[in-house]
């Protein structure tokens, strides 16, 4: 039978508390006993449960991450584990554990987020989607624990702190690209807009084409879902109506990938008779011919810059309430 802190307690001949404070490294407790108490671990060979110590010190070392969306819609979308894998990068660094969270809806999410966050299993938590509705976050602060949004996040929260790029400007570079090549029929096969990344990618989009005053058919703005399956019939809606577009604004890889599958199997030549630009990354430059020119989502560097910065806040530093990363527009041979 593994030993317990009262039988360290008993041979160092010290409370039970004065094993517990020398576990969790506190101060108050004199050099000799804390000398008799190391003693009796090293004798005794003691392991300490992890578990216990963290009922009674300030928590598990754990962060947890959480997407917000079912795993349905994130299937296949290269975003999400590329983020994933810098977050869980800097938390090993750190001597952190990571606990990634998965939910039917996003009430099953803050519920779970709760109970973890009174059980003291977590001392902060990544967010890698930021949803238009913002009660989750709202809830969230209220306890006090930090937050980082991979997102934007438009309340004025304490906790909540926001790692995004700046999908409305970028947008607008994507679009103006298009017409500054001469396109004037341009359509847009976007995502959902549940949440903000896409309502800002839209947005700019339209603002874009309002802007040089363009005016598109309604038919030729479609939302292409979050799966495989609904981006593809979304493609195969845009290309083939009577009047097709010449150019397509696509605001995420999935997008992107359906448009050049429905492309091919149409026989439409891209950048010949269809011009296509989108947020992309270099997976999807590597394996798509022409690559497809728009934006390099840098998605290590959010992963990376949201969890260095929930880390500096668990360790008590001044961290801004929003930071921008920087993209990167790369004209390539989709662009005609």
């Amino acid at each position: 039978m593994s030993p317990t802190i009262y039988d360290i307690a008993r041979v160092a001949n010290v409370s039970k508390s004065t094993v517990s404070r020398v576990l969790n490294n506190q101060t108050n407790i004199s050099p000799e006993a804390r000398e008799r108490v190391l003693k009796a671990i090293a004798e005794l060979n003691f392991q300490p449960n992890k578990l216990a110590r963290a009922l009674t010190s300030s928590g598990f070392d754990a962060i947890m991450v959480i997407s917000t969306r079912s795993t349905k819609t994130t299937a296949g979308n290269p975003f999400f584990s590329e983020v994933l894998h810098a977050i869980t990068a800097r938390a090993e660094h750190e001597g952190f554990d990571v606990i990634l969270q998965t939910s039917k809806n996003s009430q099953e999410d803050l519920q779970k987020c709760i109970n973890k966050i009174k059980q003291k299993m977590i001392k902060g938590i990544i967010m890698l989607s930021s949803p238009t509705d913002e009660s989750f976050f709202k809830e969230l602060d209220s306890y006090a624990i930090p937050v980082v949004v991979i997102g934007k996040v438009e309340g004025d929260f304490q906790h909540v702190f926001s790692v995004d790029t700046d999908n409305y400007q970028d947008s607008i570079a994507l679009t103006n690209t298009l017409i500054n090549n001469g396109h004037r029929h341009i359509a847009c096969l976007h995502a959902p807009l549940d949440y903000h990344v896409s309502v800002d990618r839209l947005a700019g989009f339209k603002d874009c084409l309002n802007g040089h005053d363009i005016a598109i058919p309604k038919a030729w703005i479609v939302d292409g879902g979050y799966t495989n399956e609904s981006a593809l019939k979304a493609a195969e809606k845009l290309l083939s109506g009577k009047k097709l577009p010449t150019a397509i604004f696509a605001t995420d890889s999935l997008k992107l990938m359906s448009l050049y599958r429905i492309a091919h199997e149409k026989g439409i030549a891209i950048p010949q008779q269809l011009s296509v630009v989108g947020y992309s990354n270099d997976m999807l430059s590597f394996l798509l011919s022409p690559p497809p020119g728009g934006i390099e989502v840098p998605t290590q560097e959010l992963g990376t810059a949201g969890s260095a910065l929930l880390f500096d806040k668990i360790a008590g530093k001044p961290v801004p309430s929003r930071t921008i990363v920087a993209t990167t527009l790369a004209l390539t041979g989709s662009i005609n």
